[in-house]
């Protein structure tokens, strides 16, 4: 029987336990270490203080700090006094702040808030946003919530009050607010750690993860305090600056669980010295998770190449798929279970017909296996017109049931309703298929490019031109557009490289190879400079924006972001909400 709690309870629980709970490391390395029982006092306090502010049971109070160490004590001290936070990711500059004012805008007021925690340089330049959201009584700093712990009154919260509000990405709409309750993060949190990852007593966590974003904040906060699980937390940008600071702190603080999204090893594979990282050890490293964007078999392969000297090992890797309105995991699988399917057959009739490993004359498609349900949990695949189940290997849409589904979208009838089945099953709007249970994405639904009466899936595109020596993986999309003169929809390649100069053989080089490897000849290549392809505030390319820029001539960089800024934003962004998913 689960023993199920609220985060609270949970809470209360780690206090229990003696020594290191949470352990911050700041960009110039200094560590503050704090227990579990430090970490529920000081959200006592915050909820004391955020009582004596007005604020009441059910009360949704918006919270943009960068720092893990205001962070974390301010939701948990939200959650304490009853309040259901709501984790907005912080401005990434001043050359970017209408945009950010007009989304922080849209949260604040789609969630209702009541107040809004920040820092002092951020209050400053968001002032507006009280303005226009009538709702929010108050801006408050970390320094404003000094309450006295002794004062603390229990709220009474249960497993069927809202626990927290998480807006999703936005990469296809504006962003809705998914209502986890304590019950729904409950689940989700023994199916991450008892059933997907085995931790005990003897693990240690590392992220670097932003915890504005389910996989950081579910993955490394509230799951590991469910689980007693300590935990080192780095900032991503400290991650971004210098990669491999992921590795020598995971070997410092004898790590045995962390996470990172396909470009984070491929990051890590491409720019670590052996000057850097001279000596670390990660034998221990049991657990190496990849979500929230399609996973590269040979970008895992490479980094067990690349590290296989220091001690990590292939079996420790952990090909994972989530999302929000699953309140984070949904499966996970262990090393790099990959199916080799054929390419003409995926596309033309959705089949997925498995490929023999000398069957080297044929168009071929690896694609990485995610593991099978959670205990208590279901997935199935349906038609994508008659929503009929469809057997194993057969391509359509994922659906999920399950105590980790959540009850929807925060006061948006219309929208839950539309993310649900006839008979209540959870709606991803992912295509992929089934083996014996165990589940293969293949992309988004929407996105498929057809073409002669051929279904494309544009990541295999953009698998195929980051594969071009220059090109950015991770930085490329494909989508189709109308071009006058074609009586079909052309298809069009956005590609970011650094090297700008040398455009023209890159987009040559681009279109031979996809044509080499899908035997489909794209329309145009446009090879663009770095900060081009528009992302959600999770990073997640935005397939539909681009378009319309490329499509109305107004598609071009983001000037004055130099190299480190736009990577800054690459992960506050690409890892701010990350589904995962753990996991998009």
């Amino acid at each position: 029987m689960v023993e199920l709690r609220t985060v609270p309870e949970g809470l209360d629980r780690a206090a229990e336990r003696a020594g290191a709970g949470f352990t911050f490391v700041a960009d110039d390395g200094i560590e503050d270490e704090w227990s579990f029982a430090r970490l529920a006092k000081r959200a006592r306090e915050v909820a004391v203080a955020m009582v004596e502010r007005g604020m009441s049971k059910g009360d949704r109070v918006a919270l943009i700090l960068p720092s893990a160490v205001d962070f974390i004590p301010a939701f948990l001290g939200v959650q304490q006094g009853g309040g259901v936070p709501v984790p907005l990711y912080p401005p990434m500059g001043l050359g970017q702040l209408g945009g950010y004012l007009d989304h922080a805008q849209h949260i604040v007021g789609a969630s209702k808030s009541s107040h809004v925690i920040t820092t002092g340089q951020i209050r400053a330049v968001i002032g507006k946003v009280r303005e226009a959201v009538p709702t929010v009584k108050g801006m408050l700093t970390v320094a404003d919530l000094e309450g006295d712990a002794s004062l603390f009154r229990d709220p009474g919260l249960d497993l069927e009050d809202p626990c927290f509000l998480q807006f999703t990405s936005g990469s296809t709409a504006r962003p809705k607010g998914v209502v986890i309750t304590h019950g729904n993060l409950a689940h989700n949190c023994h199916a991450i750690m008892t059933h997907g990852l085995e931790t005990d007593d003897e693990d240690r966590g590392l992220s670097w993860l932003p915890l504005f974003h389910d996989m950081g904040l579910i993955g490394f906060v509230l799951a590991p305090i469910h689980h007693r699980v300590p935990i080192t937390f780095l900032s991503p940008l400290m991650f971004l600056k210098k990669p491999a600071t992921w590795l020598t702190y995971l070997s410092q603080h004898r790590g045995t669980i962390t996470y990172g999204p396909n470009f984070a090893y491929a990051i890590a594979t491409k720019r670590v010295r052996n000057e850097e990282i001279a000596g670390i050890d990660l034998s221990k490293v049991r657990i190496a998770g990849c979500g929230a964007e399609p996973i590269q078999a040979e970008t895992l392969r490479a980094f067990v190449r690349r590290f296989g000297d220091y001690g990590f090992r292939e079996e420790a890797l952990v090909p994972s798929y989530g999302m929000a309105e699953h309140t984070l995991a949904i499966s996970f699988a262990r090393g790099i279970p990959t199916d080799r399917v054929l390419a003409e057959d995926l596309w033309g009739d959705g089949n997925a017909v498995p490929v023999g490993e000398q069957q080297d004359d044929v168009e071929v498609l690896e694609i990485v296996g995610c593991g099978r349900a959670f205990p208590g949990h279901r997935i199935r695949i349906v038609d994508n017109e008659t929503r009929v189940s469809l057997a194993d290997r057969q391509v359509g849409e994922i659906e999920l049931d399950g105590p980790s589904v959540t009850a929807g979208y925060f006061e948006d009838g219309a929208a839950t309703e539309a993310s649900r089945s006839t008979d209540g099953w959870l709606r991803t709007g992912d295509l992929g298929y089934l083996v014996d249970g165990q589940v293969f994405i293949c992309g988004r639904a929407k996105d498929v490019i057809i073409i002669n009466g051929k279904n494309y899936y544009p990541q295999d595109l953009e698998w195929a031109a980051a594969e071009v020596e220059g090109i950015r993986p991770g930085n490329v999309l494909a989508f189709p557009t109308r071009q006058e003169g074609l009586d079909r929809e052309a298809v069009v390649v956005v590609a970011e490289t650094r090297d700008a100069h040398n455009s023209a053989p890159l987009a040559a080089a681009v279109k031979k190879k996809i044509y080499d490897l899908l035997g489909l000849m794209v329309d145009e290549v446009v090879v663009a400079e770095v900060g081009t392809i528009l992302k959600t505030s999770s990073g997640k390319l935005q397939r539909g924006k681009t378009r319309a820029a490329y499509e109305t001539g107004s598609l071009g960089p983001r000037r004055g972001e130099g190299a480190v800024k736009v990577a800054g934003r690459l992960v506050q962004s690409q890892l701010a909400h990350l589904k995962l998913s753990i996991f998009k």
